[in-house]
């Protein structure tokens, strides 16, 4: 049984200690955070302990994991001290929100912390558990659609509200490039590869706390290009979307569309008299959070290698980082 000791008692935290609360082989200890009331809530939903000082929730939980769900800038304070005190508690392993870090300097602290303590850090990027976007990107890599030319991801909705409005503070989440569409940066590279350069437009630090929206263009080293919306700006609700066209096709999915199969292809016929087939999939109803989640448990209980690493994280906080510079400077940031 893998116990589970969680930092930060808001809307992630609450999301991971639901997951954990249904797996047989994890069990929520202890939550701590800076909210006492908040703490309390949510370990009392769950039987677990609540704790206002985090160096006593891991003296007194002795935790096998440590999973943090704080707002970013303190991710690193949180991960490398549980790093620090790994061999003393018998900490096994660090789970992290995305993003990994406010800065690539953070980012590069915890990885250095964990690698020094040999444990495994996990950086949590769920999309990469979304059955629609593991069902894209096995057909890109299978070559479904051939060559990929042209990708356009679409995310976003209204800002985001939580403790001390974090969100709209720029210099704490980075806006809707840092925090939001870097869901999709870390899709796009483990899916296309390693990106080269990045162009990108916002409305950033001028309008927050009001809203935010972002346009970033990324060249991969393939040559693909992806253009990639975020928006805090919608009131209409939330939307993802994206199109993938190659020489052999296009896939789409756009999760406003309920009423029509969300997940289409559309690929060239072999004979070049017909016109090209629509073909509806309706991916799994899968709980992507649960997913993600259980695969960082059975990974510490077997060895097996993480699907999400360290330096991926670092990367997909590096590309964002790139947007926010391009769009602060009007130049385009090359990054390989």
């Amino acid at each position: 049984m893998i116990r589970v000791a969680i930092v930060g008692a808001g809307g992630m935290g609450s999301v991971h200690a639901n997951c954990y609360g249904k797996m047989e082989n994890a069990e929520l200890v202890g939550v701590y955070d800076i909210r006492p009331d908040a703490a309390q809530a949510l370990a009392k939903k769950h039987n677990a302990a609540a704790f206002a000082d985090y160096e006593t929730l891991l003296a007194e939980t002795r935790p096998d994991v440590v999973d943090v769900c704080c707002p970013t800038p303190w991710h690193r304070e949180y991960v490398c001290r549980a790093a620090e005190l790994a061999a003393e508690l018998g900490i096994q392993g660090i789970s992290v929100e995305k993003p990994m870090g406010r800065t690539l300097a953070d980012c590069d602290a915890m990885i250095a912390a964990c690698e020094l303590a040999n444990i495994p850090l996990f950086v949590a990027h769920v999309v990469r558990f979304f059955p629609e976007f593991v069902r894209a990107r096995n057909a890109v890599l299978e070559g479904a659609i051939g060559n990929p030319a042209a990708i356009r991801t679409r995310r976003g909705g209204n800002m985001p509200r939580a403790w001390n409005n974090w969100y709209a503070n720029f210099a704490w989440s980075g806006g809707c490039v840092l925090d939001l569409i870097i869901h999709d940066f870390d899709w796009l590279r483990w899916t296309f590869g390693e990106v080269e350069r990045v162009y990108a437009k916002n409305l950033g630090e001028t309008n927050l706390p009001a809203s935010d929206f972002a346009l970033v263009t990324l060249r991969f080293e393939s040559g693909a290009i992806a253009h990639v919306e975020g928006s805090w700006a919608d009131p209409s609700g939330f939307k993802v979307a994206f199109e993938i066209a190659g020489d052999a096709g296009l896939l789409e999915y756009n999760f406003n569309q309920p009423s029509t199969p969300p997940f289409r292809k559309a690929l060239h016929n072999t004979d070049s008299t017909k016109g090209g087939v629509a073909l509806p999939e309706s991916p799994t109803n899968t709980d992507p959070y649960f997913a993600e989640l259980a695969h960082f448990v059975h990974c510490l209980q077997t060895g097996n290698a993480l699907m999400v690493s360290p330096q991926d994280g670092r990367a997909a906080v590096q590309i964002a980082l790139a947007a926010l510079e391009s769009a602060q400077t009007g130049k385009a940031v090359t990054l390989r």
